[in-house]
């Protein structure tokens, strides 16, 4: 069985490619594709696979422009960070789905699911395909306009266009709006990172960037991004390597 691989972070897609193999050693990966250009080229000027593992968002966009500019009948595994919740549509259009980060067991699940389903024909796939790119479309948009904060004995909503970053500090999650002012979120990074949509981009662990909030990037040890933003911030914002493209694609508007 052939598979190609779509993913801008070189290393999760090594890890993919390996996790694959070792769940079906018969496979073969004929390709690891880094872009939405790099896939629609790939997809023109080559035959189908027989089946798809890819990631959503790339650095240069989502991957359903792949699927939009280029006719594909081959079954597609997208794998994604989102939660649960937000990729239900999946369930709708039969279509599956890895959650970030994937194992050895949800790759032989994903894998097996393949192989249980009848191949779909030509014109059921784009339909279903479609459908479910327009669903996911309107899930994608942001949830919230606001986030909720503790200050002394109040609940305060604050505007996401107010936010300039979130961080963790001693395990306790910060909120810092543009004009300066400290507030306790009541939500983790990871939980804000799906709530607060594409005008924040998560730099690493510690911290959550508006698009606003950066002034400019530069060179830092080891291939990594350091990042300056416009609000007063004691600590280093770092890239890493493997986030690079994204960021600055993120960065860019795309």
């Amino acid at each position: 069985m052939k598979i190609v691989i779509i993913e801008d972070e070189k290393l999760t897609a090594e890890d993919l490619a390996e996790t694959i193999i070792q769940a079906e050693p018969e496979s073969q990966i004929v390709a690891i594709l880094q872009s939405v250009k790099e896939s629609t080229d790939y997809f023109k000027n080559n035959q189908a696979p027989d089946l798809i593992f890819s990631d959503i968002q790339l650095g240069d966009g989502l991957s359903f422009e792949v699927f939009s500019q280029v006719h594909l009948t081959t079954p597609v595994i997208f794998c994604t960070a989102f939660d649960e919740y937000a990729m239900k549509a999946f369930k709708a259009n039969g279509i599956d789905y890895l959650l970030k980060p994937f194992t050895l067991t949800s790759v032989q699940a994903a894998l097996q699911k393949f192989h249980n389903l009848k191949r779909p024909v030509a014109g059921a796939k784009d339909n279903y395909l479609q459908d479910f790119i327009r669903e996911f479309s309107v899930q994608y948009q942001p949830r919230q306009s606001s986030i909720l904060v503790y200050y002394k004995d109040m609940i305060l909503p604050i505007k996401m266009e107010d936010i300039a970053l979130f961080y963790v500090e001693n395990e306790i999650t910060h909120l810092l709006t543009f004009d300066q002012k400290l507030y306790y979120p009541k939500n983790n990074l990871d939980e804000l990172e799906k709530v607060t949509g594409n005008q924040f981009f998560r730099a690493n662990r510690q911290c959550l960037l508006s698009r606003r909030s950066v002034v400019n990037a530069s060179s830092y040890l080891s291939r990594k991004l350091s990042v300056a933003v416009s609000v007063p911030f004691n600590d280093i914002i770092t890239v890493s390597k493997e986030k690079t493209p994204q960021f600055l694609a993120w960065l860019s508007g795309h």
